[in-house]
């Protein structure tokens, strides 16, 4: 059920329209006509309400290694559209400029107000090269310099504001209720209002969002030919098997004019073919396990390695299919297969790829959790021990074999990286949650309390962060509580409390009714 929430959800928020919706469901007020222009500041504010909403879902993904392989194709990407002036001081400085991942099979991406672009595992899976996801991303990302959100919300009629109010107060009372009638029932009775149509974006916006974003993929050093590959592939496939697999095509239909104009960006020279890098080949199968959660679909990956064939282009398919039974069998707990896949990926990563620092590195990870799942902590430090750099992917790997640590200077020392990482990333919830977990392992309960508020303030759950607060400060109120940590805690909450009060100012102009809190 919190799939299909989430997908609905998120691709019908896009267009909610300027008019304000006031207590119905909690979201800021954008104008009182259809015709006012929505400002940074108040798409900042809707970006950041519905994340509100996406961030606790089951289905929203903090995988470190996976995240941090897609941030590293998503930030150069910011960055060139930066250079180009697509981004400029205003959005720049207010807007999130976050690419998260949703565990879903199906091949789709989105953006959202703000500054947010979700990537479903699926879309990651069917790529071959870190060309092809850049084309997406990029394409995604134009639609939010552009303004496309915007204009689109400006430009709905008040008949689609009536219809999408229905829906996500359906949506938000199914999820609340557990009911997947009803949130089929608020899906299908506002499409009876409001055309099919009007959830996706304009031809002219998809065209406009193709040109900007094979430029800004191309800045960004990425192979423009990306972008025709993905078109084609995603077309082809999506004639071959309409299964309701491909929603990305549905909001982003494919024409003949948008693969042919595509083409002829590349211009008259002949393009640099598309590298399948072995980094790029471990993060789909990676994508592949994750994005399906059921043990039937873990086993089908498990026997992958079995029946790949021996003599592949460069190994990469080889090296991808025992990445994805290691994987599988490591989440359906069959060790011994596990390391026998992990065995055969290592030797065959030397062998064809020796000096591949980054598949190298991914399957160091991938030995960390399997020993990790082992119980046997000693076993995945070491394997982590190769790798030099502090990336949050190993801080967070060295945070969960301290869990499972029995000696404290381990626990400690993961507990103070972590502390570190967040002091310079206060808004990573994930870090925040685990920090809280090893504090309460070392019997350091202000801490742990205060680290469980800042991970709610992070997922944007204010109300839920300062409960959490208030109550460390009655904790510090015992003889032998660490004062220093209550006076963190006490400015802490003194901040979010002044938070909450200006943001519902913002969101009730004329007065908040009684009883009215923040979703």
């Amino acid at each position: 059920m919190a799939k299909r929430l989430l997908a609905a959800c998120c691709a019908g928020l896009m267009l909610l329209p300027a008019a304000p919706l006031r207590a119905q469901v909690n979201l800021p007020a954008l104008g009182d006509s259809v015709s006012d222009d929505l400002s940074v500041g108040a798409e900042k504010r809707l970006g950041e309400q519905i994340m509100r909403q996406v961030r606790p879902d089951p289905d929203y993904l903090d995988d470190p290694l996976l995240l941090e392989y897609v941030q590293g194709v998503w930030s150069p990407l910011v960055e060139a559209a930066r250079r180009q002036g697509n981004i400029g001081d205003d959005t720049h400085e207010r807007f999130a400029w976050e690419a998260f991942l949703v565990r879903d099979r199906s091949v789709n991406a989105f953006a959202l107000p703000g500054g947010y672009v979700g990537v479903h595992l699926g879309l990651i899976a069917i790529t071959s090269s870190r060309d092809e996801l850049a084309s997406v991303l990029g394409h995604e990302l134009s639609h939010i310099t552009q303004r496309h959100i915007a204009r689109r919300i400006v430009g709905d009629s008040r008949s689609s504001m009536a219809a999408m109010a229905g829906m996500v107060l359906g949506l938000i009372a199914a999820s609340k209720a557990g009911s997947v009638d009803l949130a089929n029932a608020a899906i299908m009775g506002s499409q009876a209002a409001a055309a099919q149509a009007s959830l996706n974006f304009s031809r002219d916006m998809e065209r406009e969002a193709d040109r900007v974003g094979f430029n800004v993929m191309v800045g960004a050093g990425f192979q423009g030919l990306g972008m025709v590959s993905m078109f084609e592939r995603m077309d082809q496939a999506y004639h071959l098997m309409d299964s309701g697999a491909y929603p990305y095509l549905r909001s982003h239909p494919l024409t003949t004019e948008r693969i042919g104009d595509a083409r002829l960006r590349l211009g008259t020279e002949a393009p640099v073919a598309l590298e399948t890098v072995p980094e790029h080949a471990l993060m789909a199968a990676r994508s592949r396990v994750l994005m399906d959660a059921r043990a039937e679909s873990w086993r089908q990956l498990q026997g992958m390695d079995a029946g790949v064939r021996q003599t592949l282009a460069h190994g990469h398919e080889q090296l991808a299919a025992r990445y994805a039974s290691a994987l599988a069998s490591i989440k359906l707990r069959d060790f011994s297969r596990a390391e026998t896949a992990l065995q055969q990926a290592e030797q065959l990563q030397r062998q064809t790829v020796p000096d591949d620092a980054r598949a190298r590195r991914d399957l160091a990870f991938l030995r960390a959790e399997l020993a990790q799942a082992r119980g046997d902590a000693s076993a995945g430090y070491l394997a982590l021990s190769a790798l030099p750099e502090k990336s949050r992917a190993v801080l967070m790997m060295r945070g969960q074999l301290a869990q499972i640590d029995k000696q404290p200077e381990r626990v400690r020392a993961a507990a103070e990286a972590l502390q570190t990482h967040v002091s310079l990333q206060p808004a990573d919830a994930g870090a925040w949650g685990l920090l809280s977990q090893l504090w309460t392992q070392l019997d350091q309960p202000l801490r742990a309390v205060r680290a469980l508020g800042e991970s709610r303030a992070a997922m944007g759950d204010l109300n839920g962060a300062i409960d959490r607060l208030r109550s460390g400060l009655r904790l510090s109120r015992t003889r032998d509580a660490d004062q220093f940590e209550a006076s963190v805690i006490d400015a802490r909450l003194r901040s979010l409390l002044y938070e909450r009060r200006q943001m519902l100012l913002e969101m009730y102009p004329r007065g908040a009714p009684p009883g009215a809190e923040l979703p």
